[in-house]
C-alpha cells in the first residue's frame, strides 16, 4: 500500500477507491475461512506469502471470510469524506494484521472513528445499506470490463492487476504519461 502512497506523491495523481464485491456469494455473517494447505497461524500458503514479504506486508490468514458489501460501503463513506486512503490503510491492517471481522458495522465504524471519521453515522449508513446500490454498479462496471480479481489497477486506458513492486507502477504511469503527450500531440 505504501507504494500507491508513494505513486500518488511521486506523480501528483488522485487515488480512487472502487467497489469489487469479493465471493460475492457469501452469506451476509461471512463464513468460517478453512484453513489452506501451506499456511500457519502467522502466514498464508504460496505465493501470496512470498508476495506479502516481497511488498513488506502483513498478511496473516484470517480466521473468518466476511461478506465484502458492507465493508466496500465503509469505504465509500471514507471517501466520501476525503478519507479513503487513511480508512483504506486501517482496514487493512485490521484485517491481515488483527483479524479483524469486516463483516461487523460496529468493527467497521472502530476503523472509520481511529481514522477521524464520525464511527456513529459511518455504522448508520453501513447498516441501513445508503451504498449498496453504489457499490453493486461499480462491481457490475469493473465485471464489464473485464476485471475478475483485486487489486487491480487502472490509469488511463493502462489496466493491471495483482501486488506488484513500485518500478512496475513507475513503468505503467511512465506509459500513461507518455500516452497523453502524444494525444495531446495529435
Amino acid at each position: 500500500m505504501e507504494r500507491v502512497d508513494r505513486l500518488r506523491d511521486d506523480y501528483d495523481i488522485t487515488i480512487e477507491g472502487r467497489a469489487y464485491l469479493l465471493r460475492p456469494d457469501t452469506p451476509q455473517e461471512g463464513r468460517v475461512r478453512e484453513e489452506r494447505p501451506g499456511e500457519s497461524d502467522d502466514e498464508l500458503s504460496e505465493p501470496l506469502r512470498s508476495q506479502a514479504r516481497d511488498a513488506n506486508l502483513i498478511m496473516r490468514p484470517p480466521r473468518n471470510t466476511p461478506n465484502s458489501l458492507y465493508s466496500l460501503q465503509a469505504t465509500e463513506y471514507a471517501q466520501e469524506n476525503g478519507k479513503f486512503m487513511e480508512y483504506h490503510h486501517a482496514a487493512y491492517k485490521a484485517y491481515w494484521d488483527e483479524r479483524a471481522d469486516l463483516g461487523d458495522p460496529s468493527v467497521l465504524a472502530e476503523i472509520g472513528a481511529s481514522v477521524g471519521l464520525d464511527g456513529n453515522e459511518l455504522q448508520e449508513r453501513v447498516e441501513s445499506g445508503y451504498y449498496s446500490q453504489r457499490v453493486v454498479d461499480q462491481y457490475q462496471e469493473a465485471l464489464g470490463y473485464g476485471i475478475r480479481g483485486i487489486p487491480t489497477f487502472v490509469f488511463d486506458n493502462l489496466l493491471f492487476s495483482g501486488a506488484q513492486p513500485y518500478e512496475v507502477f513507475q513503468r505503467v504511469m511512465d506509459k500513461a504519461l507518455e500516452y497523453r503527450a502524444a494525444d495531446n500531440d495529435a
